[in-house]
């Protein structure tokens, strides 16, 4: 089997596990920065170079795109779909899941519970936007935002009217949405395989802090999901089209909410904190997807042979 991973990091911590679960089963394996990837399209013919040179399809890949270069990594990963190869994430699913209110519009068409959300352009009143949002306290998101970066929670509807004012006065594209006090600081991050899910662990923010991303100091725990979480998880993942995801859950008085759900999941937080091979997890869900190709070609090869001896 020929795996290729796109990443810019090879010592990324996610990267490095990939690489020793697919070097495990013998696979031959690649780390790929897909920004120096370059295509070629001709007609009935899809070639991909690296570095200058043409690079042998891999029969499958495995992309962990960084969300400030989602055009140019989804039209890589597009491309290797196009020349037949298995992605574990498609290249419309990553674009979809990268925009925050699409992935919210996909989630409420399916039947998905969130927090309520108002998206408004910046000639919109702000007094107005705060109301249809339910007053505050209230979190802000900016749309480019990622791993608690552009997330501020306002805890007036002066200071809410302030920030959102000043926001909209730099054209900043923003969600409203209601605050979850019960919450606590606290989300869970359920990781998808193939339909299953394979691990789960609770975030808590630093102390003082309401979001409780790992990048921004919170901690992690091992978490054993109830089964309306499980089917919330379960049911995200599919809407947004993603075989290997995490969906981040906050839990509330009305049920578990889904605030987020991420195409490139990093593994170090929820590897170490369930001692689950998730990296393994992904290798047996490429498995049970893909033939590799030399065994295709070595089966055609057989066949040919036979019919001739026939």
């Amino acid at each position: 089997m020929r795996v290729y991973i796109l990443s810019r990091n090879k010592e990324l911590y996610s990267t490095k596990r990939l690489v020793e679960a697919a070097e495990e089963r013998g696979w031959e394996v690649r780390v790929i920065d897909y920004l120096k990837c370059s295509i070629e399209i001709m007609k009935d013919e899809l070639k991909i170079n690296y570095l200058g040179k043409e690079l042998p399809t891999p029969d499958a890949i495995i992309p962990r795109i960084g969300a400030s270069r989602t055009f140019y990594g989804a039209a890589m990963v597009r491309h290797f779909e196009m020349m037949d190869v298995f992605s574990v994430t498609g290249s419309l699913a990553i674009k979809r899941s990268r925009d925050k209110l699409r992935s919210l519009q996909i989630l409420s068409k399916n039947g998905v519970d969130m927090p309520k959300t108002v998206f408004a352009s910046n000639k919109s009143s702000a007094k107005d936007v705060i109301k249809l949002s339910g007053g505050a306290p209230l979190v802000l998101k900016i749309l480019e935002g990622t791993q608690g970066v552009g997330v501020v929670l306002v805890d007036s509807e002066k200071a809410a009217k302030s920030v959102l004012d000043a926001f909209y006065g730099m054209d900043v594209n923003l969600l409203v949405q209601e605050y979850i006090e019960e919450a606590g600081g606290a989300d869970i991050r359920a990781l998808i395989v193939g339909g299953e899910v394979v691990g789960a662990m609770k975030r808590q923010g630093a102390e003082g802090d309401f979001r409780s991303n790992l990048h921004q100091g919170g901690s992690a725990t091992a978490y054993k999901l109830s089964r309306k979480e499980k089917a919330m998880a379960l049911a995200a993942a599919k809407a947004m089209g993603l075989g290997i995801c995490g969906v981040d859950m906050i839990p509330s008085s009305r049920g578990p909410l889904v605030m987020e759900v991420n195409s490139s999941p990093g593994l170090e937080g929820i590897e170490k904190s369930t001692k689950i091979d998730i990296a393994g997890k992904i290798m047996s869900y490429i498995e049970k997807n893909v033939t590799p190709k030399s065994e295709i070609n070595a089966k055609k090869r057989k066949l040919k042979k036979d019919s001739i001896g026939a």
